[in-house]
């Protein structure tokens, strides 16, 4: 029997169509329009986003041949997607990359709370979480949450839309309202985010069977596919992605080369008492989680490289990267530019990108591969951050596609990089739960032996490893540095009060 798996992308939508024997046969792609209306913000159309994926959930199924099994969703995580009573939105989705709450975020880091917070759950709060956002909310749109029954993530709002039931999927509820020991929500957290007025808004956390509803009628006549068929709420991407990358065992890790460039290591023994850094999430397997880094700063680096640089498309970049010497002739690009600053290996709201080195005597080469230098390194901060050091790398993403990428970060990182063949990582992810939820296999172990391959390796260079371990350590020691200007350079962008 055939099977669709949707992955719900900040920026692409993705819907992947699966034959009887789980090949990844029909793929269909539709853009996700993300609007900036003020500095910082990041928003999306949660009808738009619906939209785009019942066409393509629809396309795939004109395509796609045999009785459809099941739907699987997975889609990005976090953020703040709130629902009035009847299910509609009360306004736009406010993302994970958002930035509005960074002045809430502050706060909450200079009294402790954020700390306090992770010894309970094994998360540090960001920006876009949605205690963060929510608590932005109460005080600049409070009538909004009057008009609010749920907060949802866009992995709940679009099952939601194909079933009527409305949940938060165990990894999304993850971070920051669950007890990790317990997998349920903790009125301690909410007391001390204080938010325990937002308890009404938080819906029953799905995992194990209760992640599985039949599709809505009215759902079934737009996306072309059986009234009744079984719909399965996956984890969110970073978690999906590393089923569909074959990592589900302990000490296994996986990169997300994405919007977000997100290293992550499978953990059965989270340590509560550890340094606060990222977050820990339900992998969707028992008994495991995820100890995540999703830095904020990821491939959108490079499309910004090429604009600055005149390139059309980042494998540009990457191969004029390779006409510089490795270390960019003394060239270190600190890749923190997302609006919202970073959350990981370190949270501050106010980081900022940094060219370090330049001269004349460089040219757009050495900045190309400063660029992609930079992004690698952050890789080995966040496994150094992790306090894993794991035997191998999994990558996907969009990124993962580039064999020259790919070999640098197996140098960079010093252990082998295996690459998935799936075009779709996360959707795979998303068809693998989905065949646990429906009782098709019985352990994820089974399903990922049968449905993920990964035959391309990448082994490091051991002088080359060498080298970059001393870059390593001047690229953390100049971001350390220039933390210390971060706070005067948003002064001067007239953020002191955001």
């Amino acid at each position: 029997m055939a099977a669709i798996s949707i992955d719900a992308g900040t920026t692409m939508i993705k819907a992947v169509g699966y034959d009887e024997k789980g090949l990844e046969t029909v793929v269909v792609r539709e853009p996700a329009p993300v609007r900036r209306p003020r500095s910082g913000w990041v928003e999306q159309d949660m009808l738009q986003v619906r939209d785009a994926v019942f066409r393509a959930v629809r396309a795939v199924g004109t395509q796609l041949r045999g009785e459809i099994e099941f739907l699987a969703v997975t889609a990005q995580g976090d953020g703040c997607w709130l629902v009035d009573q009847a299910g509609a939105p009360t306004g736009p989705a406010v993302l994970w990359n958002d930035g509005r709450a960074a002045a809430v975020v502050r706060g909450w880091s200079d009294a402790g709370v954020l700390a306090e917070a992770f010894r309970r759950n094994g998360s540090v709060t960001f920006a876009g979480l949605p205690n963060a956002i929510l608590s932005w909310l109460r005080t600049h749109d409070p009538d909004r949450l009057e008009r609010s029954a749920a907060v949802l993530t866009c992995g709940g709002w679009l099952f939601a839309q194909l079933t009527g039931a409305v949940v938060m999927e165990e990894s999304d509820a993850s971070a920051p309202f669950v007890e990790l020991r317990t997998g349920r929500y903790d009125r301690r957290l909410l007391d001390l985010f204080d938010l325990a007025w937002a308890e009404r808004l938080l819906p029953p956390v799905a995992g194990g069977a209760r992640r599985v509803a039949p599709l809505g009628a009215d759902a079934a006549a737009e996306v072309g596919v059986p009234a009744g068929t079984p719909v399965v709420v996956a984890p969110y991407d970073i978690a999906s992605t590393a089923i569909g990358a074959g990592a589900v065992r302990p000490g296994q890790a996986c990169s997300i080369l994405g919007t977000t460039l997100c290293t992550e290591v499978v953990t059965d023994d989270v340590s509560l008492g550890s340094e606060p850094l990222g977050v820990t999430v339900a992998l969707g397997v028992p008994g495991r989680h995820l100890r995540a880094m999703p830095a904020l700063a990821g491939t959108e680096v490079l499309t910004w490289a090429c604009g600055m640089l005149g390139l059309d498309h980042p494998g540009q970049l990457i191969e004029l990267a390779g006409h510089a010497p490795a270390g960019a002739a003394g060239l270190v690009f600190l890749p923190y530019l997302s609006p919202a600053g970073e959350r990981v290996p370190f949270v501050d709201t106010r980081a900022r990108g940094v060219l370090f080195g330049l001269s004349v005597e460089h040219g757009r080469e050495h900045i190309a591969r400063a660029v992609i230098e930079g992004l690698t390194l952050v890789i080995r901060d966040c496994l150094a951050a992790s306090r894993v050091t794991p035997t191998e790398l999994r990558i996907c993403g969009g990124g993962a596609v580039n064999d020259a990428w790919a070999q640098l970060i197996a140098d960079v990182v010093g252990v082998p990089v295996r690459r998935s063949v799936d075009t779709e990582v996360g959707a795979r992810g998303a068809y693998v739960v989905g065949r646990l939820a429906t009782g098709a296999v019985s352990t994820v172990e089974d399903a990922v032996a049968a449905h993920v391959r990964v035959p391309d390796s990448f082994e490091p260079d051991p002088d080359r490893t060498r080298r970059y371990a001393v870059l390593f350590g001047e690229f953390v020691r100049l971001r350390q540095q220039s933390a210390t200007a971060w706070p005067k350079l948003a002064a001067l962008r007239g953020e002191g009060d955001r």
